[in-house]
């Protein structure tokens, strides 16, 4: 690399940033707030003093420009709908009545008005809203939020570049609302919502906004020609406004491919790119198209979505040849940190040879400002730094944490006989009706049960030492009990027990397994309020012991009825958690999968009749690229088969999914093999049930008829209308009634009322279906 300093200095910056502060005090505001113990003013209070403090840390951190409006009470898709005059007609009244309670009305829904659908933000865990546009759509212009934040930055000092979400991305992320054409498509209203984004424009350049940001990730998916049009209107039109600021564009996730030409011949001032894990091809491809005369480069060299610390020779390396191919280069992760962690020094229960290897988004911004460092004054600016780095890389790469020889050698040994249930579906289905005996439209839950205020007493206890073991394992047994009595009472077909010992799906196993880190601060926001602590996948996996015989074998002494074994499926335990980045990921989940495979063979041998291997991650994961999926999907259905088929015939393996737009992959979920799969349908209106039927999904299925999400109790008509749309599209035989997710995140005062009706519903829908009879029926 060049020693001399680049000739413009380059400016540290971030896209995003973790809204929930270091004691998530945003979750407990915001939710203190809907509990009616604190103020609109508290809850905004707080939210002030967050973005004050991230903007501090960055600047102290050495971050040149920092973002506004990336921070969030719930959700940056619902604030851009918001702030675009996108609000469904069933919310108007309440946001007009009080903006903050319409604003969480949208989100959480009402008794009398559903929320907007939640599904994943691209191949990511966090959940966006989904806006609603129909061809009566009329967008106006509302910058209150984007003025505001804005404007506290720069009156405490700080340069800030306003952060939005795109146009384009906007209108692709939506969906047709009810009563739309079935041919309605959103991007249709492109000429509609363009003036609305002049008009925000104009209003953050009149406040002084130098730059303005639009994120555009849609682009790193695949996108017709008419999308490539729409983008080079978009950018064209708004690149030649007279009153607009400096606009930079910008994309991550993976790379930019036809976008690129389109945005690079277009009158913005700069694009934003990711370099990192597939999208290093943006490298080569920059070039091919002659770089960016005359425009800004700021270049994600630093992975923002994973925890690992970076390689700063390599990144240096990619800098310095963007250094060509831009007039003025400057450097950031690849996305937003708001994927990641706060921060890796609070984590201090972990092995300090192991804390080497991390970086969360504070470590990720000392890394960003350490290479505009680099590039600015040259190597040897950096020279500890760099020498550190490469201790630590040296270190992990040499650690015994991350090779065991004896999983290896058990993966390699893996032959197709063991991805494969030997007895086809048809003759398992006879051999599982024979020893379960169940219902037409079998009910039953997804697996968790709420996950009550004393239960996280109990768990805080029994770590600080104010319980002991048998203390804490008698109210887990207690909580068990409770459950299993009113699953019985409520009349549900197959029961679960309720899992109040699991911390969290995914966290929960990844603490018995080997290759694991648990963290004590690792928040990342899932969805509005909902924060999960990703375990870190650092070294090769295996099971010592059973993980969840215990329990599942004291709730079925406690029933005659079967009671599911819940475990987490392999791609989930990758997704949910921060993978290691140094071997590829099938790998790393055929290794999950044969400890997976361990489990579910005990709990069959306990006696285990229903096996649920959840797999809700399955199409979150898929690669943005069309030409990367089938790779992925044939190691991804592999390694669920791996964990799955060492059964008999008459042992019913049940999957789960949730929140995700599921039509692209329906060739998958056959190919898991599953007997029972569940998957969220609510929020969609049984979508997915009409789906799988057109294409001729011939296993068993249970959309959810009851959402989860929100903490509204939905009628018992309203669960009946489910139902019967659902047995519109499959056969009542193969149809099973569920809620749409887990209920750990709800309350019993929600969760008893809305089972005991779907149980009912279940049970008068069964008197409506052919050849139905009154023993059916009760």
């Amino acid at each position: 690399m060049d020693r001399r300093p680049a000739t413009v200095p380059p400016l540290a910056t971030v896209y995003g940033y973790p809204r929930q502060g270091p004691r998530r005090e945003l979750k407990k505001a915001i939710e203190g707030y809907w509990a009616g113990r604190h103020t609109a003013e508290t809850l905004h209070t707080t939210a002030a003093e967050l973005r004050r403090d991230t903007w501090r840390t960055l600047t102290e951190a050495g971050i040149d420009e920092v973002p506004t409006g990336d921070f969030s009470l719930y959700d940056h898709v619902l604030d851009t709908a918001v702030m675009v005059g996108a609000i469904p007609a069933r919310h108007r009244a309440a946001c007009d009545t009080d903006r903050l309670d319409g604003y969480f009305a949208m989100a959480r829904g009402t008794q009398d008005a559903p929320p907007l659908e939640m599904t994943k933000w691209f191949d990511t865990n966090y959940h966006y809203l989904v806006p609603e546009l129909g061809p009566d759509t009329i967008f106006t212009a509302d910058s209150a939020k984007q003025l505001a934040e804005f404007r506290e930055a720069t009156a405490l000092g700080y340069t800030a570049r306003p952060v939005l979400v795109g146009p384009v991305t906007f209108l692709l992320l939506a969906k047709p609302a009810d009563g739309a054409p079935a041919d309605f498509q959103p991007l249709t209203l492109l000429d509609r919502l363009l003036p609305v984004y002049a008009e925000v424009l104009a209003d953050l350049r009149a406040a002084g906004a130098e730059w303005v940001q639009l994120d555009e990730p849609a682009l790193a998916q695949d996108q017709p020609p008419a999308v490539l049009s729409a983008l080079r209107r978009t950018y064209g039109d708004l690149g030649i406004l007279a009153d607009r600021p400096r606009l930079l564009v910008a994309s991550y996730f993976d790379r930019l491919g036809d976008a690129l030409p389109v945005l690079a011949q277009t009158p913005v001032d700069g694009l934003a790119m990711d370099f990192t894990g597939p999208a290093a091809a943006n490298l080569d491809a920059l070039a091919a198209v002659g770089g960016l005369p005359g425009k800004r480069l700021v270049a994600g060299v630093v992975d923002g979505r994973n925890v690992w610390l970076s390689d700063l020779g390599k990144a240096l390396a990619t800098l310095a040849t963007l250094l060509g191919l831009a007039d003025r280069v400057d450097v950031a992760p690849s996305c937003s940190l708001l994927h990641v962690p706060l921060d890796a020094t609070a984590e201090r229960d972990l092995d300090p040879q192991v804390a080497r290897w991390l970086a969360f988004a504070r470590q990720k911004t000392d890394e960003v400002a350490t290479l505009a460092r680099g590039l600015a004054e040259g190597v040897d600016a950096i020279a500890p730094q760099l020498a550190a780095n490469r201790a630590a890389l040296a270190s992990r790469t040499a650690s015994a944490l991350t090779h065991d020889p004896a999983v290896r050698a058990r993966c390699t040994a893996v032959a197709d006989r063991d991805t494969r249930r030997p007895q086809p579906y048809a003759e398992r289905a006879v051999a599982q009706q024979a020893r379960l005996g169940l219902p037409d439209l079998p009910t039953t839950t997804i697996g968790s049960f709420p996950q009550t205020p004393e239960l996280r007493t109990a768990r805080a206890d029994l770590r600080t030492g104010r319980i002991d073991q048998a203390a804490y394992e008698e109210r887990i047994a207690a909580e068990i009990r409770d459950t299993v009595t009113f699953q019985e009472k409520a009349g549900l077909d197959v029961l679960v027990h309720g899992e109040p010992e699991r911390n969290d799906m995914v966290q929960y196993f990844a603490e018995q397994l080997t290759g694991y880190l648990a963290t004590r601060h690792g928040w990342v926001q899932s969805y509005g309020t909902r924060y999960v602590r990703p375990p870190i996948l650092a070294g090769d996996v295996s099971r010592t012991e059973p993980m969840t015989l215990r329990w599942t074998g004291y709730a079925q002494s406690l029933t005659g009825r079967p009671v599911k074994g819940m475990l987490t499926g392999p791609v989930t335990m990758l997704a949910w958690s921060f993978v290691r980045d140094d071997q590829p990921l099938a790998d790393t989940a055929r290794q999950v999968a044969l400890a997976l495979r361990d489990e579910v063979g005990d709990l069959e041998s306990a006696g285990t009749a229903v096996i649920q291997v959840d797999e809700p991650a399955l199409r979150e994961t898929l690669p943005l690229r069309t030409a990367d999926r089938s790779g992925y999907l044939a190691w991804a259905t592999e390694a669920f088969r791996l964990a799955t088929s060492g059964v008999r015939a008459d042992t019913q393996i049940h999957t789960h999914m949730c929140y995700a737009e599921f039509g692209d992959i329906l060739a998958a979920i056959e190919e898991l093999d599953a007997d029972v799969i569940s998957l969220e349908a609510a929020r969609s209106g049984m979508r997915i049930a009409d789906e799988l039927a057109a294409a001729g999904y011939p296993r068993e299925v249970g959309p959810g008829v009851y959402d989860i999400h929100s903490p509204r109790i939905p009628a018992e008509d309203e669960l009946a209308d489910l139902i019967a749309r659902a047995v519109r599209a499959v056969p009542g035989r193969r149809l099973w009634i569920n809620p749409d997710c887990g209920l750990k995140t709800r309350g019993w005062q929600e969760v008893r009322p809305a089972l005991e009706r779907m149980a009912e519903a279940a049970r008068r829908a069964r008197g409506d279906l052919p050849g139905a009879s009154a023993e059916a029926v009760g």
